[in-house]
């Protein structure tokens, strides 16, 4: 099976959040299972030279974006055994940032169609082409109403993978004219028309042969008025064609037996490595070395969506508790303030970093006790499966792919791998939070069970991509 895997942003080379993530894991682990998979992205300068100075240069052609002509460079590279093929353009794409400007639509509208125009030059005919979020939602809507007389592309099915309904493309309805080149008949007939826009993502929506979220509980979420963004409508209508797979994570990268960033490495049987992980990050960051003292690590955008605020209404009373906080995000300038004032007034009790720092983010997971996530919504969440995979027990909000990911602890069976509230209000964060301090404190050895269950649970790319390939075999 031929796929191609289309996406705006990809780890190694430029990310900005999850989707990075899938579109650099995903593709090998399909590859692993025998799917001939390359990958096509847009060409960010940014990328890190290491990168660059490997990448070779196939050929150019035009692109028309209405009526103007633009230049389309094809860049390969292989890496890791997958062959990536890069847009170029210099005018769309050598952007300090990879998104947030006036001409997203125009940008990731030459894109769309370079990607669709590129398979017959490059001889490559995918069976299925898997695109992922507003930025490449339109190609089933191109394959199907603009690039319908190329015989070639006839058969190719699509898969469209929703990673935020948050964003969702909303352009003027001249886009269809001034961009792709077409008439304005599916806008006027409403196909594409969302709130007097076009609407990107309705369009993948409705064109795509099958429909993923990155998790189940996101699948069903997102068919509500409360979190589907005004498109809930649309995605119960085309419920039939819409599942949820939770995303996996790299499990040879986060590995608390190999990771290069922790003080000492450590796994399922040899805990003890991990306390002394806390014992020296404890010691470097000033805090009260000390063994017996619950330490919570957060390593997030500080945000209203990240649930952030409900965290700040109960610092006050969080830092009465015999508790460490060690923190590592930026985000709302409000709550930056807030936190550091708080790391300023309880500078015993709380280490707080507004900056991102991989290697530092890595010894928060390998060396804290609690992970804190009270996300308002998350459709998948890396973190907390990240935080279980070095035995540092979640916090969440039971929402989205956290409900999927993390069990709550249950205080008659002590089964869990981890700890979580469903009420969205601080005094249910706090409650949580008391009574992981509670079992931290006092029942050492279901605490120690808990550990061990959060650590063997699987995550990786494996199972997730298997649920993929039965998803493309039933529509290919």
């Amino acid at each position: 099976m031929k796929v191609l895997f289309a996406a705006a942003e990809c780890a190694p080379f430029f990310k900005t959040g999850g989707l990075g993530d899938v579109a650099g894991a995903l593709p090998k682990s399909l590859k692993k299972n025998g799917v001939e998979v390359r990958v096509v992205l847009p060409y960010f300068p940014k990328m890190a030279a290491q990168y660059k100075d490997q990448i070779k240069d196939l050929f150019h052609f035009d692109v028309y974006v209405g009526w103007r002509k633009q230049y389309c460079g094809i860049k390969y590279l292989k890496h890791q055994g997958i062959e990536y093929y890069f847009i170029d353009n210099l005018y769309y794409f050598d952007r300090p940032e990879l998104y947030g400007y006036y001409d997203d639509g125009e940008r990731f509208a030459f894109f769309q169609m370079a990607l669709i125009e590129m398979l017959e030059k490059i001889d490559y005919i995918p069976n299925l082409i898997h695109v992922n979020d507003y930025h490449t939602a339109m190609v089933p809507f191109l394959l199907k109403e603009k690039y319908n007389w190329i015989n070639a592309f006839s058969a190719i099915r699509t898969v469209f993978t929703i990673h935020n309904i948050e964003f969702q493309g909303q352009y003027a309805s001249e886009v269809l004219v001034d961009l792709f080149g077409m008439g304005t008949e599916r806008y006027e007939d409403g196909t594409v028309r969302f709130n007097n826009c076009v609407n990107f993502m309705k369009a993948g929506i409705l064109y795509a042969d099958r429909i993923t979220t990155v998790s189940p509980s996101y699948a069903e979420e997102i068919r509500t008025a409360e979190f589907g963004a005004g498109l809930d409508v649309i995605l119960r209508m085309e419920s039939g064609k819409l599942s949820g797979i939770v995303n996996g994570i790299d499990d040879e990268l986060f590995d608390p037996a190999k990771d290069p960033a922790l003080f000492k490495n450590y796994d399922v049987k040899h805990l003890d490595d991990k306390v002394e992980n806390k014992l020296r990050f404890q010691k470097e960051l000033g805090l009260p070395v000390r063994k017996d003292v619950p330490m919570i690590g957060i390593v997030s955008r500080l945000t209203y969506q990240k649930g952030f605020h409900l965290l700040l209404e109960e610092m006050e009373n969080l830092m009465q508790f015999d508790v460490q906080l060690v923190l590592l995000g930026t985000g709302d300038p409000r709550f930056e303030a807030e936190f550091r004032s708080f790391g300023e007034r309880y500078s015993a009790k709380a280490s707080i970093h507004l900056t991102f720092d991989l290697l530092f983010a890595q010894k928060i997971y390998g060396s804290a006790d609690l992970f804190l996530m009270p996300s308002a919504f998350e459709p998948c969440g890396l973190s907390q499966m990240i935080a279980m995979r070095y035995g540092t027990l979640p916090i969440v909000h039971e929402i989205g792919g956290l409900r999927d990911t993390v069990t709550p602890y249950n205080p008659l069976t002590h089964a869990g791998t981890g700890f979580g509230f469903v009420d969205f209000q601080s005094f249910h964060l706090m409650n949580a939070i008391k009574q992981a301090i509670e079992v931290y404190q006092n029942q050492p050895k279901i605490w120690q069970a808990l550990m061990e269950r959060a650590m063997q649970q699987d995550f990786s790319w494996e199972q997730s991509s298997q649920q993929y390939l039965e998803l493309y075999r039933q529509i290919v």
